[in-house]
Protein backbone atom coordinates (compact mmCIF):
# COMPACT_ATOMS: atom_id res chain seq x y z
CA UNK A 1 0.00 0.00 0.00
CA UNK A 2 1.53 3.32 -1.08
CA UNK A 3 1.53 6.55 0.95
CA UNK A 4 -1.57 8.00 -0.68
CA UNK A 5 -3.56 4.80 -0.16
CA UNK A 6 -2.58 4.73 3.53
CA UNK A 7 -3.46 8.40 3.87
CA UNK A 8 -6.82 7.85 2.19
CA UNK A 9 -7.56 4.97 4.57
CA UNK A 10 -6.59 7.09 7.59
CA UNK A 11 -8.86 9.93 6.46
CA UNK A 12 -11.78 7.58 5.85
CA UNK A 13 -11.31 6.09 9.33
CA UNK A 14 -11.18 9.61 10.78
CA UNK A 15 -14.41 10.62 9.07
CA UNK A 16 -16.22 7.46 10.14
CA UNK A 17 -15.14 8.02 13.75
CA UNK A 18 -16.10 11.70 13.64
CA UNK A 19 -19.53 10.73 12.32
CA UNK A 20 -20.26 8.56 15.35
CA UNK A 21 -19.54 11.16 18.06
CA UNK A 22 -23.24 11.89 18.59
CA UNK A 23 -23.88 8.27 19.60
CA UNK A 24 -21.47 8.61 22.51
CA UNK A 25 -22.32 12.16 23.58
CA UNK A 26 -25.99 11.25 23.95
CA UNK A 27 -24.99 8.57 26.48
CA UNK A 28 -22.90 10.81 28.76
CA UNK A 29 -25.05 12.01 31.67
CA UNK A 30 -23.22 15.33 32.10
CA UNK A 31 -23.96 18.91 31.08
CA UNK A 32 -22.72 19.73 27.57
CA UNK A 33 -20.24 22.31 28.90
CA UNK A 34 -18.62 19.76 31.18
CA UNK A 35 -18.36 17.19 28.39
CA UNK A 36 -16.72 19.85 26.21
CA UNK A 37 -14.20 20.68 28.96
CA UNK A 38 -13.17 17.06 29.46
CA UNK A 39 -13.00 16.55 25.72
CA UNK A 40 -10.53 19.41 25.43
CA UNK A 41 -8.44 18.24 28.40
CA UNK A 42 -8.22 14.63 27.21
CA UNK A 43 -7.33 15.77 23.68
CA UNK A 44 -4.63 18.08 25.05
CA UNK A 45 -3.02 15.18 26.92
CA UNK A 46 -3.09 12.81 23.95
CA UNK A 47 -2.11 15.27 21.21
CA UNK A 48 0.55 16.77 23.47
CA UNK A 49 2.02 13.29 23.91
CA UNK A 50 1.88 12.72 20.15
CA UNK A 51 3.75 15.97 19.47
CA UNK A 52 6.33 15.05 22.09
CA UNK A 53 6.91 11.53 20.74
CA UNK A 54 7.14 12.71 17.12
CA UNK A 55 9.45 15.59 18.02
CA UNK A 56 7.18 18.30 16.62
CA UNK A 57 8.04 21.53 18.37
CA UNK A 58 5.58 24.41 18.67
CA UNK A 59 7.18 27.76 17.74
CA UNK A 60 6.12 29.55 20.94
CA UNK A 61 8.56 32.38 20.33
CA UNK A 62 6.88 33.40 17.09
CA UNK A 63 3.22 33.14 18.12
CA UNK A 64 2.99 35.87 20.75
CA UNK A 65 1.09 38.16 18.40
CA UNK A 66 -1.40 35.38 17.64
CA UNK A 67 -2.22 34.58 21.29
CA UNK A 68 -5.32 36.83 21.50
CA UNK A 69 -6.75 35.27 18.33
CA UNK A 70 -5.87 31.77 19.54
CA UNK A 71 -7.67 32.44 22.81
CA UNK A 72 -10.71 33.85 20.99
CA UNK A 73 -10.85 31.01 18.48
CA UNK A 74 -10.39 28.46 21.26
CA UNK A 75 -13.31 30.01 23.16
CA UNK A 76 -15.45 29.90 20.00
CA UNK A 77 -14.47 26.26 19.52
CA UNK A 78 -15.39 25.34 23.09
CA UNK A 79 -18.81 26.99 23.00
CA UNK A 80 -19.35 25.56 19.53
CA UNK A 81 -19.04 22.10 21.09
CA UNK A 82 -21.49 23.06 23.83
CA UNK A 83 -24.15 24.15 21.33
CA UNK A 84 -23.63 21.07 19.13
CA UNK A 85 -23.87 18.68 22.08
CA UNK A 86 -27.00 20.50 23.27
CA UNK A 87 -28.45 20.16 19.76
CA UNK A 88 -28.03 16.38 20.07
CA UNK A 89 -30.23 16.49 23.18
CA UNK A 90 -33.10 18.43 21.62
CA UNK A 91 -33.28 16.93 18.13
CA UNK A 92 -31.94 13.89 16.31
CA UNK A 93 -28.24 13.42 15.65
CA UNK A 94 -28.89 13.50 11.90
CA UNK A 95 -30.78 16.82 11.95
CA UNK A 96 -28.27 18.41 14.35
CA UNK A 97 -25.36 17.31 12.14
CA UNK A 98 -26.96 18.50 8.91
CA UNK A 99 -27.79 21.86 10.52
CA UNK A 100 -24.18 22.09 11.68
CA UNK A 101 -22.95 21.60 8.12
CA UNK A 102 -24.40 24.99 7.26
CA UNK A 103 -21.11 26.47 8.56
CA UNK A 104 -19.36 26.45 5.15
CA UNK A 105 -22.29 28.36 3.68
CA UNK A 106 -21.92 31.03 6.38
CA UNK A 107 -18.22 31.36 5.56
CA UNK A 108 -18.99 31.70 1.85
CA UNK A 109 -21.29 34.66 2.54
CA UNK A 110 -19.15 36.39 5.17
CA UNK A 111 -15.80 36.18 3.34
CA UNK A 112 -16.75 38.81 0.71
CA UNK A 113 -17.62 41.22 3.53
CA UNK A 114 -14.43 40.69 5.52
CA UNK A 115 -11.89 40.05 2.77
CA UNK A 116 -13.39 41.91 -0.19
CA UNK A 117 -13.82 38.71 -2.13
CA UNK A 118 -16.40 38.58 -4.89
CA UNK A 119 -19.17 36.01 -4.82
CA UNK A 120 -19.79 34.60 -8.27
CA UNK A 121 -22.98 33.09 -9.62
CA UNK A 122 -21.89 29.63 -8.47
CA UNK A 123 -21.47 30.80 -4.86
CA UNK A 124 -24.88 32.51 -4.87
CA UNK A 125 -26.54 29.38 -6.25
CA UNK A 126 -24.87 27.23 -3.59
CA UNK A 127 -25.91 29.66 -0.86
CA UNK A 128 -29.51 29.77 -2.04
CA UNK A 129 -29.89 26.01 -2.47
CA UNK A 130 -28.19 25.24 0.87
CA UNK A 131 -30.53 27.70 2.58
CA UNK A 132 -33.45 25.94 0.94
CA UNK A 133 -32.02 22.70 2.31
CA UNK A 134 -32.17 24.11 5.84
CA UNK A 135 -35.80 25.09 5.24
CA UNK A 136 -36.59 21.51 4.20
CA UNK A 137 -34.82 20.09 7.26
CA UNK A 138 -36.67 22.37 9.68
CA UNK A 139 -40.00 22.22 7.94
CA UNK A 140 -41.52 25.50 6.74
CA UNK A 141 -42.50 27.50 9.79
CA UNK A 142 -41.53 24.62 12.08
CA UNK A 143 -38.24 25.86 13.47
CA UNK A 144 -39.90 27.31 16.53
CA UNK A 145 -41.96 24.22 17.33
CA UNK A 146 -40.88 22.43 20.51
CA UNK A 147 -37.60 20.74 21.20
CA UNK A 148 -36.95 19.87 17.56
CA UNK A 149 -36.91 23.53 16.55
CA UNK A 150 -34.66 24.41 19.50
CA UNK A 151 -32.26 21.64 18.49
CA UNK A 152 -32.03 23.03 14.96
CA UNK A 153 -31.39 26.54 16.29
CA UNK A 154 -28.63 25.17 18.54
CA UNK A 155 -27.13 23.34 15.55
CA UNK A 156 -27.17 26.53 13.50
CA UNK A 157 -25.66 28.40 16.44
CA UNK A 158 -22.87 25.83 16.59
CA UNK A 159 -22.39 26.26 12.83
CA UNK A 160 -22.05 30.02 13.31
CA UNK A 161 -19.39 29.56 16.00
CA UNK A 162 -17.55 27.03 13.85
CA UNK A 163 -17.62 29.51 10.97
CA UNK A 164 -16.15 32.04 13.42
CA UNK A 165 -13.27 29.66 14.15
CA UNK A 166 -12.69 29.25 10.42
CA UNK A 167 -12.62 32.99 9.81
CA UNK A 168 -10.34 33.67 12.81
CA UNK A 169 -7.94 31.02 11.52
CA UNK A 170 -7.49 33.12 8.40
CA UNK A 171 -5.80 35.74 10.56
CA UNK A 172 -3.57 33.32 12.49
CA UNK A 173 -0.48 33.07 10.31
CA UNK A 174 2.17 32.26 12.89
CA UNK A 175 1.08 28.68 13.59
CA UNK A 176 -0.83 26.10 11.59
CA UNK A 177 -2.15 22.57 11.42
CA UNK A 178 -2.09 20.31 14.44
CA UNK A 179 -0.05 22.86 16.41
CA UNK A 180 -2.80 25.43 16.04
CA UNK A 181 -5.46 22.87 16.94
CA UNK A 182 -3.49 21.85 20.04
CA UNK A 183 -3.20 25.47 21.19
CA UNK A 184 -6.89 26.08 20.47
CA UNK A 185 -7.78 23.08 22.64
CA UNK A 186 -5.72 24.60 25.44
CA UNK A 187 -7.52 27.93 24.95
CA UNK A 188 -10.89 26.14 24.95
CA UNK A 189 -10.05 24.40 28.24
CA UNK A 190 -8.95 27.71 29.80
CA UNK A 191 -12.24 29.37 28.84
CA UNK A 192 -14.51 26.40 29.60
CA UNK A 193 -13.15 25.67 33.09
CA UNK A 194 -14.46 28.85 34.77
CA UNK A 195 -17.70 28.60 32.76
CA UNK A 196 -18.31 25.07 34.06
CA UNK A 197 -17.44 26.07 37.64
CA UNK A 198 -19.81 29.03 37.52
CA UNK A 199 -22.73 27.13 35.98
CA UNK A 200 -23.36 23.44 36.72
CA UNK A 201 -20.10 22.72 38.51
CA UNK A 202 -18.13 19.46 38.40
CA UNK A 203 -20.32 16.36 38.18
CA UNK A 204 -18.01 13.79 36.67
CA UNK A 205 -18.05 11.79 39.90
CA UNK A 206 -21.70 10.94 39.22
CA UNK A 207 -20.90 8.98 36.05
CA UNK A 208 -21.39 5.24 35.98
CA UNK A 209 -19.02 2.86 34.17
CA UNK A 210 -20.82 3.31 30.85
CA UNK A 211 -20.65 7.08 31.15
CA UNK A 212 -16.91 6.96 31.80
CA UNK A 213 -16.36 4.73 28.77
CA UNK A 214 -18.31 7.10 26.54
CA UNK A 215 -16.52 10.18 27.92
CA UNK A 216 -13.05 8.66 27.46
CA UNK A 217 -14.02 7.55 23.96
CA UNK A 218 -15.11 11.07 22.98
CA UNK A 219 -11.98 12.69 24.43
CA UNK A 220 -9.28 10.19 23.51
CA UNK A 221 -10.57 8.52 20.35
CA UNK A 222 -12.93 11.01 18.69
CA UNK A 223 -10.68 13.94 19.44
CA UNK A 224 -7.12 12.92 20.35
CA UNK A 225 -6.34 9.87 18.21
CA UNK A 226 -8.62 10.83 15.33
CA UNK A 227 -7.12 14.30 14.99
CA UNK A 228 -3.65 12.78 14.82
CA UNK A 229 -4.83 10.43 12.06
CA UNK A 230 -6.55 13.28 10.29
CA UNK A 231 -3.58 15.63 10.19
CA UNK A 232 -1.23 12.80 9.22
CA UNK A 233 -3.46 11.93 6.26
CA UNK A 234 -3.62 15.54 5.04
CA UNK A 235 0.13 15.52 4.45
CA UNK A 236 -0.27 13.01 1.62
CA UNK A 237 -3.67 13.73 0.05
CA UNK A 238 -4.63 16.32 -2.55
CA UNK A 239 -7.11 18.81 -1.13
CA UNK A 240 -10.11 17.99 -3.29
CA UNK A 241 -9.83 14.29 -2.50
CA UNK A 242 -9.75 15.20 1.19
CA UNK A 243 -12.80 17.44 0.72
CA UNK A 244 -14.85 14.70 -0.94
CA UNK A 245 -13.88 12.12 1.69
CA UNK A 246 -14.84 14.58 4.45
CA UNK A 247 -18.50 14.15 3.50
CA UNK A 248 -18.35 10.61 4.85
CA UNK A 249 -18.72 12.23 8.29
CA UNK A 250 -22.31 13.58 7.99
CA UNK A 251 -23.41 10.54 6.00
CA UNK A 252 -22.20 8.23 8.80
CA UNK A 253 -23.90 10.50 11.36
CA UNK A 254 -27.24 10.24 9.53
CA UNK A 255 -26.96 6.46 9.08
CA UNK A 256 -25.97 5.94 12.73
CA UNK A 257 -28.81 8.17 13.90
CA UNK A 258 -31.40 6.17 11.99
CA UNK A 259 -29.96 2.64 12.13
CA UNK A 260 -28.44 2.55 15.63
CA UNK A 261 -30.34 5.14 17.68
CA UNK A 262 -33.61 4.47 15.85
CA UNK A 263 -34.22 8.20 15.31
CA UNK A 264 -36.69 9.29 12.66
CA UNK A 265 -35.78 11.24 9.54
CA UNK A 266 -38.31 12.40 6.97
CA UNK A 267 -38.00 12.48 3.19
CA UNK A 268 -37.86 16.33 3.11
CA UNK A 269 -35.07 16.23 5.72
CA UNK A 270 -33.13 13.74 3.61
CA UNK A 271 -33.61 15.94 0.55
CA UNK A 272 -32.58 19.04 2.54
CA UNK A 273 -29.47 17.30 3.83
CA UNK A 274 -28.48 16.22 0.34
CA UNK A 275 -28.94 19.80 -0.89
CA UNK A 276 -26.71 21.25 1.85
CA UNK A 277 -23.97 18.65 1.41
CA UNK A 278 -24.22 18.48 -2.38
CA UNK A 279 -24.14 22.21 -3.09
CA UNK A 280 -21.45 22.83 -0.44
CA UNK A 281 -19.29 20.15 -2.04
CA UNK A 282 -19.89 21.60 -5.52
CA UNK A 283 -18.86 25.01 -4.24
CA UNK A 284 -15.61 23.57 -2.90
CA UNK A 285 -14.51 21.83 -6.08
CA UNK A 286 -12.85 23.97 -8.71
CA UNK A 287 -12.67 23.07 -12.41
CA UNK A 288 -10.01 20.52 -13.26
CA UNK A 289 -8.67 22.80 -15.90
CA UNK A 290 -7.42 25.11 -13.17
CA UNK A 291 -5.49 22.43 -11.38
CA UNK A 292 -2.46 20.60 -12.56
CA UNK A 293 -0.10 18.46 -10.53
CA UNK A 294 3.30 17.17 -11.54
CA UNK A 295 4.42 13.60 -11.05
CA UNK A 296 6.17 14.50 -7.87
CA UNK A 297 3.92 17.31 -6.63
CA UNK A 298 0.62 17.48 -4.87
CA UNK A 299 -2.14 19.97 -4.52
CA UNK A 300 -4.09 20.32 -1.36
CA UNK A 301 -6.74 22.79 -0.56
CA UNK A 302 -9.30 23.94 1.83
CA UNK A 303 -11.79 26.66 1.42
CA UNK A 304 -9.75 29.77 1.55
CA UNK A 305 -6.05 29.19 1.97
CA UNK A 306 -3.23 27.45 0.23
CA UNK A 307 -0.21 26.57 2.33
CA UNK A 308 2.98 24.95 1.23
CA UNK A 309 6.00 23.98 3.23
CA UNK A 310 9.49 23.13 2.04
CA UNK A 311 12.41 21.68 3.99
CA UNK A 312 13.19 24.86 5.86
CA UNK A 313 10.19 27.16 5.65
CA UNK A 314 6.52 27.75 5.65
CA UNK A 315 4.10 29.90 3.77
CA UNK A 316 0.51 30.71 4.31
CA UNK A 317 -2.12 32.59 2.40
CA UNK A 318 -5.75 33.22 2.83
CA UNK A 319 -9.01 33.14 1.05
CA UNK A 320 -7.93 33.20 -2.53
CA UNK A 321 -4.19 33.13 -2.34
CA UNK A 322 -1.84 30.81 -4.12
CA UNK A 323 1.57 30.47 -2.57
CA UNK A 324 4.72 28.68 -3.50
CA UNK A 325 8.14 28.41 -2.03
CA UNK A 326 11.52 27.36 -3.36
CA UNK A 327 14.13 25.61 -1.20
CA UNK A 328 15.31 28.78 0.48
CA UNK A 329 12.82 31.45 -0.52
CA UNK A 330 9.23 32.33 -0.15
CA UNK A 331 6.69 34.15 -2.23
CA UNK A 332 3.12 35.02 -1.66
CA UNK A 333 0.38 36.21 -3.92
CA UNK A 334 -3.20 37.07 -3.74
CA UNK A 335 -6.41 35.96 -5.36
CA UNK A 336 -5.38 36.55 -8.92
CA UNK A 337 -1.82 35.29 -8.80
CA UNK A 338 -0.36 31.96 -9.80
CA UNK A 339 2.95 30.99 -8.26
CA UNK A 340 5.07 27.96 -8.77
CA UNK A 341 7.53 26.13 -6.65
CA UNK A 342 10.99 25.19 -7.80
CA UNK A 343 12.85 21.98 -6.91
CA UNK A 344 10.77 19.37 -8.77
CA UNK A 345 8.11 21.84 -9.84
CA UNK A 346 4.61 22.14 -8.65
CA UNK A 347 1.61 23.98 -9.97
CA UNK A 348 -1.18 24.82 -7.68
CA UNK A 349 -4.51 26.48 -8.02
CA UNK A 350 -6.95 27.16 -5.35
CA UNK A 351 -10.50 26.02 -5.29
CA UNK A 352 -13.29 28.45 -4.61
CA UNK A 353 -14.00 26.79 -1.30
CA UNK A 354 -12.84 23.62 0.37
CA UNK A 355 -14.35 23.05 3.69
CA UNK A 356 -13.77 20.51 6.19
CA UNK A 357 -15.42 18.70 8.92
CA UNK A 358 -17.38 20.79 11.24
CA UNK A 359 -18.31 18.20 13.73
CA UNK A 360 -16.19 19.42 16.44
CA UNK A 361 -14.99 22.68 15.38
CA UNK A 362 -12.07 21.73 13.45
CA UNK A 363 -11.09 22.03 9.90
CA UNK A 364 -10.21 19.14 8.16
CA UNK A 365 -9.32 20.86 5.36
CA UNK A 366 -10.50 23.76 7.36
CA UNK A 367 -12.71 25.89 5.39
CA UNK A 368 -10.36 28.70 5.71
CA UNK A 369 -7.30 27.16 4.19
CA UNK A 370 -6.05 25.83 0.91
CA UNK A 371 -2.98 23.77 1.51
CA UNK A 372 -0.46 21.99 -0.58
CA UNK A 373 2.47 19.76 0.13
CA UNK A 374 5.61 19.16 -1.90
CA UNK A 375 7.57 15.89 -1.83
CA UNK A 376 9.79 17.07 0.93
CA UNK A 377 7.32 19.36 2.66
CA UNK A 378 4.29 19.19 4.77
CA UNK A 379 0.71 20.30 4.57
CA UNK A 380 -1.66 20.57 7.41
CA UNK A 381 -5.04 22.04 8.09
CA UNK A 382 -6.95 22.90 11.16
CA UNK A 383 -11.43 22.02 13.85
CA UNK A 384 -13.05 22.15 14.92
CA UNK A 385 -14.62 20.14 13.16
Amino acid sequence: MNKQSKARLMLIISMVVFGTIGLFVKNIALPSAEISLYRAVLAILLIGGYLLVTGQKIPFGSIKRALPLLLLSGAAMGFNWILLFEAYRYTTVSVATLSYYFAPVIVTVVCPLLFRERMGAKQWICFGMSTLGIVLITGIGGIGEGNHGLGILLGLGAATLYATVILLNKFIKEVEGIHRTFLQFIAAAIVLLPYVLLTDGINVHTLNAGGWINLLTVGLIHTGITYCLYFTSLKELPGQKAAILSYIDPLVAVIASVAILGEDITLPQILGGLMILGFTLWNEISPKSNKKGTDDGQTQSDSSELQSRSDDGQSQGDSSELQSRSDDGQSQGDSSELQSRSDDGQSQGDSPELQSRPDDGQTQGDSSELQSRSDDGQQSGSSDL
